[in-house]
């Protein structure tokens, strides 16, 4: 018995296409777009009449995929917490990036909070922490050839 790979990330998100456009504006790819529903995906998920809609984004190299998903019903009703970054539980994304200086001017200039100016960690990657939809934190990682 053992684990090949880490298959994929979910993020539940109220706003589907919000969502979407931050992580192609990232670079992700647009991989696959489905709705979901019926008793298969409420005995699957413990929820009673479940309807979703999802984008499956993945990294140009096919590495990684991320799927967002927006709940009709059952809706969450709660808040979006923001949590920080030493908040327990699963707390960021990180992504191995080329020239974070661009992509942190990029995402400023459409709003996106950012934890700090991208730091230089030693001779080997600069870094910067930013929140991204829903309040998800994820990492940038530029490593310093």
């Amino acid at each position: 018995m053992k684990v090949h790979r880490m298959d994929h990330v979910s993020l539940n998100v109220n706003d589907l296409q919000a969502a979407k456009s931050f992580f192609v504006d990232l670079g992700l790819e647009v991989r696959a777009e489905w709705e979901m529903e019926g008793e298969w995906l409420d005995q699957v998920l413990g929820l009673t009449d479940v309807k979703t809609a999802c984008v499956g984004l993945g990294t140009p190299d096919g590495q990684a995929w991320i799927e967002l998903v927006k709940y009709y019903t059952p809706s969450d009703e709660q808040d979006i917490p923001k949590p920080f970054a030493n908040t327990l539980g699963i707390r960021h994304i990180a992504f191995a990036v080329e020239d974070i200086d661009a992509i942190v001017a990029k995402l400023k200039e459409k709003g996106t909070e950012v934890f700090s100016e991208v730091q230089q960690y030693e001779e080997s990657y600069k870094l910067c922490y930013v929140r991204g939809p829903e309040g998800v934190i994820l990492e940038l990682a530029e490593r310093i050839k």
